[in-house]
């Protein structure tokens, strides 16, 4: 295929050839092909059960490969996992706040980890328009939008190469999605490499360079603007099981 050819070459965050992943003994992915070049931003589309979040989890290094080959920024999730892990910044639907440390306290425990200091603290807080309240405030305690942003704040503060989101817009009011989306943007063209998941229903995105679509645990559509679809996995996706 031609996107694969040209991508073969070049240098990729994310390489994954006959990725599978069973949860239960259930294929959660049945293996995906996906190349992601550094740099790109990039829409996972699907509905519910479609291996969105597996995907995600599988390139955070927390979820086991069970067959087929993953590399993410040239390190294997299976026998480097832990180089993996230091350089992937993950944001899932739980937000891993912790309930009894307040919101800025929370972004300063991830700070301290990578060598941020408190001004790059201050900043992102701002960015995301958590103010002195609510960031003196404990997580438990915040609203379902409050802690989103805040997770937010803790995910742009780590500066990893690779931004792994899953539905980041959810939760958040109409100005901060706008906030984020800027965000997103702002991270590819400083050199980062952003794969977010949306619903497939919800219209809202950051306006990606590429969207990929997911069913039955494979890649059915890969779409970059001003091309045709390509379908990678279509008739596989679409086998009864």
């Amino acid at each position: 295929m031609a996107r694969d050819t040209a991508m073969a070459g070049g240098n990729l965050a994310i390489r994954l050839d006959g990725a599978v992943v069973a949860l239960g003994g259930f294929p959660a992915l049945a293996g995906v092909d996906l190349q992601v070049r550094n740099g790109e931003l990039v829409a996972l589309r699907g509905a519910n059960g479609t291996g969105k979040s597996t995907l995600l989890r599988l390139c955070a290094g927390l979820t086991p490969l069970t067959r087929g080959t993953a590399l993410v920024l040239g390190h294997d999730v299976v026998t480097q996992r832990d180089s993996v892990r230091s350089l992937v910044g993950l944001l899932g639907h739980d937000n891993g706040l912790y309930d009894d440390l307040t919101a800025r306290e929370n972004v300063r425990f991830v700070a301290d980890l990578v060598g941020a200091t408190n001004s790059d603290v201050d900043s992102v807080l701002a960015r995301l328009g958590v103010d002195a309240r609510v960031a003196a405030t404990r997580a438990g305690a915040l609203s379902a939008g409050q802690r989103r942003r805040t997770a937010l704040a803790s995910l742009l503060v780590r500066r990893a190469q690779l931004w792994l989101l899953d539905e980041p817009h959810a939760g958040l009011d109409s100005a901060a999605r706008s906030e984020l989306d800027d965000i997103l943007r702002e991270a590819t063209s400083s050199g980062a490499t952003v794969l977010y998941t949306t619903h497939e229903s919800d219209a809202r995105d950051a306006h990606p360079r590429r969207t990929i679509t997911l069913a039955g645990g494979v890649v059915a559509h890969d779409v970059s603007p001003g091309t045709h679809a390509t379908h990678m996995g279509a008739e596989r996706a679409e086998r009864p099981r």
